[in-house]
C-alpha cells in the first residue's frame, strides 16, 4: 500500500525529470575561404517540444530558429546567410536543413551552438569542420562549453581530445536521469562492496559490448524503441526491489507479465514505438526470471544476470551519443574508449557516494526497508513515465 501510494506521488511529479533526458543533434561545415555551406540534424521528437514547430509553417519556422542558434562567427559578428536554410530529405524520425554562409574579411572564425538548451539543457551538438578540404575536425558543443574557435590556418582545428570524450561520457551519466535512476535501483538492496561491484561490473560489461557494435556499425537499432527500453528495464528492477523486500507472491510478476503481454498486442496492432515481439519477449523473460528469484536462497547471482542484460540496453542508448557524431574510422577507437572510461568514472562515482549511506542504513533494518519501498516507489515511478511517453508520447 505504501509502494503504490509513493508511486503514484512520484509519478505525478516525473514530468519534470523527463526534462533531464540527454538529447544530440550534429552539424557538418564545409567551409572553404570566408564562405560556408553548413548541413544539421536533429531529433523529430526534439524539436516536438515546441509547440510553434507544430504548425503548418513549421518548416520556414525551423529553419530560421537552427540558422539562429547554430551560427559561424568571425570574430563576434555572425556570418550571413547567402542561401536557405532549406529542409532537406530525411530518414524517419529525423529533420535535416542546410544552407550557406558568407564570412567578413576579418576576424577568427569559430561556431556558436544553444540548439535546443531552452528546453533541454542537457543537450549535447556534435559539430564537424572541414576547412579547404583538409582532415576533418569535431568538437562536442554543451551549454557549459557553447562555442569553439576555429584557430590557425585553415585544418589546424584541433578534433576533441581523448580527455573530452572521458568528459562527456562522465557528464552523459551524471546528466542522464534515467541511468543515475537505474543505478540507483541497483544499489537500494544494499549488499557489500563485492556485491555492488558485481553489479556495476556486470551492467559494465553489457552496456560496452552493445555500445561497441552499435557505434562500429554491425547493428542499427531504432532509439524511439531503445529509449523506451531503458525505461521499462527501469521499471521492471525497481519492481524486483519491492517484490525482494516483499511477501514474494505471484501477483507481482503476473501483473507486470499480463501489462506487457497486453502492450505486446496492442503493438501488433501498431501501437507504440516498441515491437510486439520485444515487449512479448519482456513479458515472458520477467515471468520466468521472478519464478527463478523464488527457487534461489541468495538472490545476488541472478540480479548480475540482470544488470548485464540491462546493460545490453543501455549500451545502445549510450551508442546514439556517439554514432551522432559520425566520426571518421580512425577517431572511433579513441572516441569509443574515452567515452567507455568517462560512463564508468561516472557510475564509480555515484556508488562511491550513495552505497556508504546505504550500507549504513542497511544495519538499521526497519528505516533500510522504508528507504528501499520510497526509493523503489520513486525509481518505478520515473522508470514507467520514462517507458510510456518515450513508448506513446
Amino acid at each position: 500500500m505504501i509502494v503504490r501510494r509513493l508511486a503514484i506521488a512520484f509519478v505525478l511529479v516525473a514530468g519534470q525529470a523527463g526534462a533531464h533526458d540527454r538529447t544530440t543533434s550534429y552539424s557538418t561545415w564545409d567551409i572553404r575561404g570566408r564562405e560556408a555551406l553548413v548541413t544539421v540534424g536533429l531529433a523529430a521528437f526534439d524539436v516536438s517540444r515546441f509547440p510553434w514547430a507544430m504548425g503548418a509553417d513549421r518548416e520556414p519556422a525551423l529553419g530560421a530558429y537552427v540558422a539562429r542558434h547554430l551560427q559561424l562567427v568571425a570574430g563576434e559578428t555572425p556570418c550571413a546567410a547567402t542561401a536557405g536554410p532549406r529542409a532537406l530529405s530525411a530518414p524517419p524520425g529525423r529533420v535535416i536543413y542546410e544552407w550557406r554562409l558568407g564570412c567578413p574579411a576579418a576576424g577568427a572564425l569559430g561556431i556558436r551552438s544553444d540548439l535546443l538548451l531552452e528546453v533541454a539543457p542537457g543537450h549535447l551538438h556534435f559539430a564537424r569542420v572541414t576547412r579547404d578540404g583538409a582532415a576533418p575536425a569535431e568538437r562536442v558543443l554543451s551549454e557549459r562549453e557553447p562555442s569553439w574557435v576555429l584557430h590557425g590556418a585553415p585544418g589546424a582545428s584541433a578534433s576533441a581530445s581523448l580527455a573530452a570524450y572521458v568528459r562527456l561520457g562522465v557528464e552523459h551519466i551524471l546528466g542522464g536521469a534515467d541511468h543515475l535512476a537505474f543505478l540507483l535501483a541497483l544499489l537500494l538492496l544494499g549488499g557489500g562492496l563485492a556485491d555492488v561491484a558485481r553489479l556495476v561490473t556486470g551492467f559494465t560489461v553489457g552496456h560496452s559490448l552493445t555500445l561497441g557494435i552499435a557505434v562500429l556499425g554491425y547493428v542499427q537499432p531504432d532509439r524511439a524503441a531503445v529509449e523506451a527500453l531503458i525505461g521499462l528495464s527501469i521499471a521492471l528492477v525497481a519492481a524486483e526491489n519491492v517484490w525482494l523486500g516483499g511477501e514474494r507472491t505471484f501477483v507481482l510478476p503476473w501483473t507486470v507479465a499480463t501489462t506487457l503481454g497486453l502492450l505486446a498486442v496492442s503493438a501488433a496492432a501498431g501501437w507504440g514505438r516498441v515491437p510486439a515481439a520485444t515487449l512479448g519477449g519482456v513479458a515472458l523473460f520477467a515471468l520466468c526470471y521472478f519464478a527463478l528469484l523464488r527457487r534461489v536462497s541468495r538472490a545476488g547471482a541472478l540480479r548480475w544476470g540482470i544488470a548485464f542484460l540491462f546493460g545490453l540496453v543501455h549500451g545502445f542508448g549510450f551508442a546514439a551519443v556517439l554514432i551522432e557524431a559520425r566520426l571518421p574510422t580512425e577517431r572511433l577507437v579513441p572516441a569509443l574508449f574515452g567515452f567507455n572510461a568517462g560512463v564508468e568514472l561516472g557510475q564509480l562515482g555515484m556508488v562511491a557516494l550513495v552505497w556508504p549511506a546505504v550500507r549504513w542504513i542497511q544495519t538499521r533494518s526497519r528505516l533500510h526497508l522504508a528507504l528501499v519501498e520510497a526509493g523503489s516507489a520513486a525509481v518505478l515511478a520515473l522508470g514507467v513515465f520514462w517507458f510510456v511517453s518515450r513508448a506513446y508520447g
